[in-house]
């Protein structure tokens, strides 16, 4: 691995309150220590942080059961950590760009402990959703590292770097489920969270020993900052380009997984939720993926990786279209898994190159523009489902795929 910038600045902050802080760069620097172990712990930072967004998908009927809600009430948990998590990339990400990232984290990891020690100790319904939302807010500690690591990674290995970090994360993701899923089955719903709290316990102490302080680089008030991420995208059309074309991505992974369970259930498969969570074990390719498409990204440039990984997110709608099986499932599942990854490391790889002071907003940009896709995705995907069956989902998800090819080779900004 190429090297990791040598220094980084530290911060002096006025004591106003955080709706008017005014921050002050300092002089004081603080080596980096050396490379590979650093991405590799924020890699495994990102993958315990995002896994609290999915615990409580295993544990809904737990929890039902034990406040006596209805299926439709306990449905409110997931979208409600989901909300929480949107309002932390809008209002927690871009404070990056301003704020010490080492501390930041660490005071987010400690926010994030606290809300799953809450949800564990929940006296009742509403207290698990008022949980559920803080545990989303403050799981956005993922997308406070992926940025840190692309600025302390050099451009000749940008794209490794954010590989490696987005195979934890993409790790965190389909793992979660199965951790809360056996503890929770075992020990109750309540246990799944105090684990949780421990593990991030566990990442604050790992991250605090290791990451280097990240020093201010915007003088801006709170306010400004958060104002400032419309102008950053005006100011980098490529950036537009890459949040749009990785959301047509994204919409397809979402229609895919939002209807795989009730495809599963009928003809002529038969079979239950637990297969369906065996796919998201073959969706772990993408953890291989990752890495990969950092380096080719690096190596020969992120538009060809791009483009690749929209072909094979095609190409594996064209399989759930018109091989049903198991056999074609299982093909396409890792095709469609690998594509959106490949394209995933390669647009963030290139998008964190155009504004180094801004790349916690750049950060916000795309992951908003992401989830939001996504959301309307899955809710098309339901109208297509009832619809037109299993056909109709597939060709929803591959004229996302086109039109995202469509995207990537007519539109070229350069900046």
């Amino acid at each position: 691995m190429h090297g990791v910038q040598g220094a980084t600045a530290g911060l002096a902050v006025n004591p106003t309150n955080m709706l008017g802080y005014s921050a002050a760069m300092t002089t004081s620097v603080s080596p980096v220590p050396a490379g590979r172990r650093i991405f590799l712990a924020m890699a495994v930072g990102c993958g315990v942080a995002v896994a609290n967004l999915y615990y409580n998908q295993p544990l809904l009927g737990l929890i039902a059961a034990d406040f006596g809600v209805s299926p439709g009430a306990v449905g409110l948990v997931p979208t409600a950590t989901q909300i929480g998590y949107a309002l932390g990339l809008l209002l927690l990400v871009p404070l990056g760009d301003a704020l010490d990232r080492r501390r930041l984290i660490l005071a987010q990891a400690a926010a994030l402990t606290v809300a799953l020690v809450v949800m564990a100790l929940a006296p009742g319904f509403s207290a698990v959703l008022v949980a559920s939302v803080a545990i989303g807010v403050a799981s956005t500690i993922a997308q406070q590292i992926i940025p840190f690591a692309a600025a302390l990674a050099d451009d000749r290995s940008r794209g490794q770097v954010v590989g490696i970090v987005m195979s934890g994360l993409l790790g965190g993701i389909l793992l979660a489920r199965v951790f809360s899923g056996v503890i929770g089955e075992h020990l109750g719903w309540r246990a799944a969270y105090w684990a949780g709290a421990l593990l991030t316990l566990g990442l604050a102490a790992m991250l605090g020993t290791i990451l280097p302080r990240g020093g201010a680089r915007s003088d801006a008030r709170y306010l400004s900052l958060l104002g400032s991420i419309v102008d950053v995208a005006r100011r980098h059309p490529l950036l537009v380009k890459s949040s749009l074309v990785q959301a047509t991505q994204f919409w397809g992974f979402s229609v895919f997984w939002s209807t795989l369970a009730l495809y599963l259930e009928g003809p002529p498969f038969h079979l239950g939720a637990d297969a369906a969570g065996l796919f998201g074990v073959l969706a772990l390719v993408g953890v291989f993926a990752a890495p990969v498409a950092g380096r080719l990204a690096d190596t020969r440039g992120p538009a060809l990786v791009i483009g690749a990984g929209l072909v094979a997110v095609a190409l594996g709608f064209i399989d759930f279209a018109f091989v049903p099986s198991v056999a074609g499932l299982v093909v396409g599942v890792i095709v469609v898994d690998f594509g959106v990854q490949l394209s995933m490391v390669a647009h963030q790889a290139r998008i964190f190159a155009l504004e180094p002071a801004a790349r916690s907003r750049i950060n916000t940009v795309f992951m908003t523009t992401l989830f939001s896709v996504g959301a309307v995705g899955s809710a098309a995907a339901s109208v297509a489902w009832v619809q037109g069956g299993w056909i109709a989902v597939s060709m929803l998800g591959l004229g996302a795929s086109v039109l995202g090819l469509a995207l990537h080779v007519l539109w070229r900004p350069t900046t």
